[in-house]
């Protein structure tokens, strides 16, 4: 499900509100409710991202892949007609490299196995491989449903696709190889979005919200919390549209931070988890 902008076929007139107002009851946190409120008493804590450094962001960038490899971010982008794949100087924001989508694909998740760059689309049940350095294409692998998130371990792919299952796919042929429900509290978290493989755990947007969830990769379960709702000052989170929600998190192993940014925002934070 999205807002209008990046779902505009899958949100029919007057549901969008419908779906904020129902989620807004839920645990899940909505641009439009602002505080968390749990469907029931846990223990998983809460991390408040430390900001090391601002830094430019393309604010015409519908983020929704992002990762970082060898002093660069990789960032795929959305909406139809304008997606594209991008190698990105973290520094400067500068696109130093692109290369754009066909006009019938939606940009999803990104992923980097070895040599090659994996990037989902969103209802096409395609995705796109590249050469991580020249960006020509490779090949195609073909998938059931739909591709939200993506990333790699070094052992599997885990593509989210809205649900509240991750789907474990196997980096040479992508075939589905297992499935991994995700549960905080013993129920499940459903709208897991743009992913980053990071040691024992995943971290996923939580589409709508400004949270992100760690989960432990061998249980399912939630171990913590992001609240990334202060990155941007409010009057900043005001003047963008609706659906330029939270989205888009990279590991850098080298510094041990990560990188967060969201749809069309004009800002990406260098942070560590307090």
């Amino acid at each position: 499900m999205r807002l209008t902008g990046r779902r505009q076929r899958s949100v029919r007139p007057g549901r969008s509100l419908i779906l904020l107002g129902t989620l807004c009851g839920l645990f899940i946190l909505l641009p439009a409710c602002r505080t968390l409120h749990p469907a029931e008493a846990d223990s998983v804590p809460f991390l408040t991202p430390e900001i090391i450094a601002v830094l430019p962001h393309d604010p015409t960038a519908y983020t929704q892949g992002l990762l970082y490899h060898a002093g660069h971010l990789y960032e795929s982008t959305g909406r139809y007609g304008r997606s594209e794949l991008r190698r990105v100087d973290p520094a400067t924001g500068k696109v130093l490299q692109r290369v754009r989508l066909e006009d019938r694909f939606f940009g999803e998740g990104l992923a980097r196995v070895d040599d090659r760059l994996i990037q989902l689309t969103w209802g096409e049940k395609t995705a796109l491989v590249y050469d991580s350095t020249t960006f020509a294409p490779l090949g195609r692998f073909s998938y059931e449903g739909e591709g939200w998130g993506l990333c790699y371990d070094g052992r599997h792919l885990y593509r989210s696709d809205g649900g509240s299952r991750l789907m474990l796919h196997a980096p040479d042929t992508f075939a589905v190889v297992g499935a991994l429900p995700v549960t905080r509290g013993g129920r499940p978290v459903t709208h897991l979005n743009e992913l980053a493989c990071v040691g024992s755990h995943i971290y996923a947007n939580v589409f709508l919200s400004d949270h992100i969830v760690q989960i432990d990769k061998q249980s399912g379960q939630v171990s913590a919390v992001i609240d990334g709702s202060r990155l941007l000052a409010p009057r900043e989170r005001d003047a963008l549209p609706a659906d330029a929600v939270l989205n888009g998190i990279a590991w850098d192993p080298r510094e041990a931070v990560f990188y967060l940014t969201g749809k069309l925002w004009p800002k990406m934070f260098k942070v560590r988890l307090e």
